[in-house]
């Protein structure tokens, strides 16, 4: 399986201007643990998680006052549609985090999170019993 059968191809998206709250409320709504930050002045995608909302809250910052500009990944990596998924969690591992930013030819084309893995994992002949619950 590659990567383009897992990915997530319809994004969220907010801008580095946005208060953390504002993100949070969007990712929450859509139930997704990562919105990709498209700033103009930047010369590609940042990618704001889970861990980056927590890490802020943790340390007593203002959700409403700290913007997504300021608490961005620090590393970011890419990975192709027509990687495998085995290649894909190996730089998840490697790198520490659970998301992956897909890009085709320089523009992205979507988001692929460990969660997506296990899905088509444990949907294409898991050796194991998965419960549905």
């Amino acid at each position: 399986m590659e990567v383009r059968d897992g990915m997530s191809a319809t994004v969220l998206t907010v801008g580095p201007g946005h208060t953390l709250r504002e993100a949070a409320r969007l990712m929450s709504q859509r139930k997704v643990g990562a919105a990709i930050v498209i700033d103009p002045e930047q010369p590609g995608p940042g990618i704001l998680t889970e861990r980056d909302l927590l890490e802020s809250l943790g340390t007593g910052q203002d959700p409403d006052a700290e913007k997504v500009s300021d608490h961005l990944s620090a590393t970011l990596t890419f990975a192709a549609p027509d990687w495998s998924l085995e290649r894909a969690a190996e730089a998840m591992v490697r790198g520490g985090f659970r998301h992956l930013v897909v890009v085709d030819g320089g523009e992205t084309v979507g988001v692929l999170s460990m969660r997506d893995i296990v899905r088509c994992w444990t949907g294409d002949g898991a050796s194991c019993d998965v419960s549905a619950a």
